[in-house]
């Protein structure tokens, strides 16, 4: 399945989308809606980022579906890299802002943002865009840089990953959502939903080290799970992931990818940078495991153009 046809417009539904940016601008689009369909995943192409989760978080019942009135809730982005937001390496700071403006629409108490980074982490927050655009937007920034922030958990059934220590915030806020950018990676191929778990984490050299593709599916086995996945496919780097060269290696693809299921929203972003699922293992592994559906073919998938 090509790019072009995955994301293919659905006439109907586009249409009556874009009218009601146009008719009332995102706020109108706040309201949960009480008749929605029950969607597996909904996937927009052709607007900004904030635009797109305008339009596909409706499409899944709105934010108030997922956050309650008084909740404290965990957006996590991806902010491994010391790169500008031109580069793709790291999630897109106006998409995390507008996440971040819909839960406290929706109620939200407090939002919480953090990364356990690969470069020095008050380089990345700040040269990324997304401490300065989640702080615009009322979210408070926390490090994830000292194992001091993070408690043992157990994961039972994990072949290869039995047991992490995860970030406090993970523990502690009621709601959690993971919002990935999709890019190339040198070591699992690519790197969206599932991987990203690998920011939550301290001890991610024993992944790297004991078969990283079974430890990320292993992961996937701990109950606290993201309620809501948010997958940045605006800028998609396709070569020399995850930390990139140059501008060369990124192509606008303008889409998103927005799913209660991680594995679906994998399997999907799989086909936009082009790469057959069963060519990820650790998709296919999840997949077999039961946690998640890479079958698109079987899932209600809503595609929208703007």
């Amino acid at each position: 399945m090509k790019r072009r046809d995955f994301l293919k417009k659905s006439a109907g539904a586009g249409l009556a989308a874009g009218a009601a940016l146009s008719l009332g601008g995102y706020d109108k689009l706040w309201t949960p809606k009480s008749d929605f369909a029950k969607y597996d995943l909904v996937a927009v192409m052709g607007g900004t980022p904030e635009a797109m989760f305008d339009l596909g978080i409706q499409e899944l019942g709105g934010m108030g579906a997922f956050v309650q009135k008084g909740q404290k809730v965990l957006v996590k982005p991806n902010i491994g890299w010391d790169v500008i937001p031109e580069l793709a390496a790291n999630t897109n700071p106006g998409l995390v802002a507008r996440i971040v403006e819909h839960c406290f629409k929706a109620g939200a108490k407090e939002v919480y943002v953090f990364d356990h980074t690969c470069d020095n982490w008050v380089n990345c927050y700040k040269n990324s865009g997304i401490e300065k655009a989640a702080k615009s937007a009322g979210a408070k920034i926390v490090p994830g840089n000292s194992e001091n922030y993070y408690q043992q958990i157990e994961i039972p059934g994990g072949v290869r990953l039995k047991s992490a220590k995860v970030h406090e915030l993970l523990l502690e806020t009621d709601v959690f959502i993971n919002v990935p950018v999709l890019k190339d990676h040198n070591s699992t191929r690519m790197t969206a939903c599932l991987k990203n778990m690998m920011g939550v984490v301290w001890d991610r050299g024993f992944w790297h080290s004991n078969n990283l593709n079974q430890c990320i599916a292993d992961y996937a086995l701990y109950e606290k799970k993201p309620a809501l996945n948010v997958i940045d496919c605006y800028n998609v780097m396709v070569k020399n992931g995850p930390q990139g060269v140059s501008k060369e290696d990124v192509v606008q693809m303008k889409s998103q990818i927005i799913t209660t299921d991680w594995v679906a929203g994998d399997a999907a972003a799989a086909k936009m940078l082009g790469v057959e699922t069963e060519i990820v293992e650790y998709i296919s592994i999840a997949h077999r495991m039961g946690l998640g559906n890479m079958k698109l073919e079987s899932l209600n998938i809503q595609r929208l153009k703007m």
